[in-house]
């Protein structure tokens, strides 16, 4: 998949010599908060999740597939930085590992200037529908919006989680989240079983 996604052999080369294949199994977290970022994660098969965590509160950002990569975990890279996100494997996944001082070096690759260009505007778009989700939209859209993105990488309508995992991902409290889930029900937005809940229609 990531070879593919280049044309340059030197660059190929490099990523074939440097780069390390891993094999991760669903909910493995590869990167935590206050970590030193010590790879980039390029995605060859399956999702993850990227979180933003503070004092034992997440919020979901973004979902990572497969070719795409983490524009947060290359600006620490760049920046010297620990990591600010969580990534999760939604799935099981294989990761491209690059390691994190090879990011930068690797800007004499025309193509890969333009991938971690294009990386950081199509994070950055996401983040800032995120950000408006949050500032101006009523509740029920941040959890429709959310339901969406996880059924998507999941590849399924039926989405398997508890309201509490929920509300802990959008920072409220899970009795509000089963209100707005209840609601959204009655107007056959979603179906909602045993931690399942399952969307009607897009």
């Amino acid at each position: 998949m990531v070879q593919s996604l280049f044309t340059d052999k030197r660059l190929q080369e490099d990523i074939k010599k440097s780069g390390r294949i891993k094999h991760v199994t669903r909910d493995t977290v590869l990167m935590e908060p206050g970590a030193e970022v010590i790879f980039v994660p390029i995605v060859e098969k399956g999702v993850l999740r990227i979180l933003r965590e503070r004092e034992q509160k997440e919020i979901f950002l973004y979902h990572l597939y497969p070719g795409q990569t983490c524009a947060l975990a290359i600006n620490c890279c760049q920046a010297n930085k620990k990591s600010m996100v969580k990534a999760i494997a939604e799935e099981d996944s294989e990761i491209l590992q690059i390691p994190a001082n090879l990011v930068e070096d690797w800007f004499k690759y025309p193509e890969w200037k333009t991938y971690v260009n294009s990386t950081y505007g199509s994070r950055f778009a996401e983040l800032i529908d995120v950000i408006d989700l949050i500032a101006f939209s009523n509740m029920d859209k941040q959890v429709l919006h959310y339901l969406r993105e996880r059924t998507r990488a999941a590849g399924t309508k039926a989405l398997y989680i508890t309201h509490q995992q929920i509300a802990d991902e959008l920072h409220t409290h899970r009795e509000a989240i089963s209100r707005l889930l209840r609601t959204m029900e009655s107007k056959n937005i979603l179906k909602l079983g045993r931690n399942v809940i399952e969307l009607i229609g897009s």
